[in-house]
């Protein structure tokens, strides 16, 4: 498709609005789901973690009996 300038592809034959609305809301559902993921993996990394150093304190505590 092609534009005569720039105001023209943003309009996008007058349905500009709506195709501008539909980018930025799946750029902005991409960036929360993201981030999102990104937390949750985080506190699962913690969790696993702190699992562990407990395994280990059992561990020890178990060898010295």
């Amino acid at each position: 498709m092609h534009f005569e300038s720039l105001q023209a592809f943003l309009a996008m034959g007058g349905y500009g609005f709506y195709v501008w609305l539909s980018f930025l809301g799946t750029f902005l559902s991409i960036v929360v789901l993201a981030v999102a993921a990104n937390i949750r993996t985080r506190k699962l990394r913690e969790q696993v973690l702190k699992e562990h150093k407990r395994m280990q304190r059992f561990m020890r505590a178990k060898q010295q009996e």
